[in-house]
């Protein structure tokens, strides 16, 4: 029905989180009707970005330059380490605009199921990095998940020897949320973690 360029181009846009099949299909189509206006320089952006973002190798965040523009900002708060699950995480608390501190990327979750474990994550560079005397706290920003929880203990156990303050993101009802429509899980952690008004 097409050519193998075509073919090909639609199997790796299918790869893409959110596109099946038949959604690559038409982001195919789409691409190749503007060729010139949106094909090519996607194709361009992609060579760059292949060619020079780098993982930093102080937090493991993407960017050009290592370290990355957070980690070598002096403006940030060097005492302070926000661990995430990945680089969208990282991006996702950048756009809230509350954070000001540095962080750390670990590469995943911990998930017997997947396989993945102590060895598999960025550990050993954040246990360094915590042990620091310029840092005072680390904030663990994994998911409500049963492996983002189940990561947070465990890295909060293998930082009680460095003499830091272990910190997590609280849980519980978001700005604008109304009962009615959340979930169990949220509702109860909402009610663990009730405070004073």
């Amino acid at each position: 029905m097409t050519g193998p360029e075509i073919d090909r181009l639609i199997q790796l846009l299918a790869r893409l989180p959110g596109l099946g099949p038949r959604s690559a299909r038409r982001a195919a189509l789409f691409l190749l009707r503007r060729r010139e206006a949106l094909l090519v320089p996607l194709a361009q952006a992609m060579t760059d970005a292949a060619a020079r973002v780098r993982a930093c190798s102080v937090c493991g965040n993407y960017d050009t330059i290592d370290p990355c523009a957070i980690c070598a900002d002096p403006g940030r708060d060097p005492s302070i380490i926000c661990v995430v699950e990945d680089v969208a995480s990282l991006w996702a608390l950048e756009r809230s605009s509350a954070y000001r501190g540095r962080y750390h990327v670990l590469g995943g979750v911990l998930s017997a199921v997947d396989g993945i474990g102590p060895d598999d994550l960025n550990l050993p560079n954040l246990i360094r990095r915590a042990a620091d005397p310029g840092v005072t706290e680390v904030i663990l920003a994994t998911g409500a998940t049963v492996d983002g929880q189940t990561t947070a203990h465990y890295i909060a156990d293998r930082l009680a020897d460095c003499g830091v303050s272990v910190s997590g993101l609280g849980h519980g009802v978001p700005v604008g949320g109304e009962l009615d429509y959340l979930d169990d899980g949220t509702i109860a952690a909402a009610l663990h973690a009730r405070r004073p008004v």
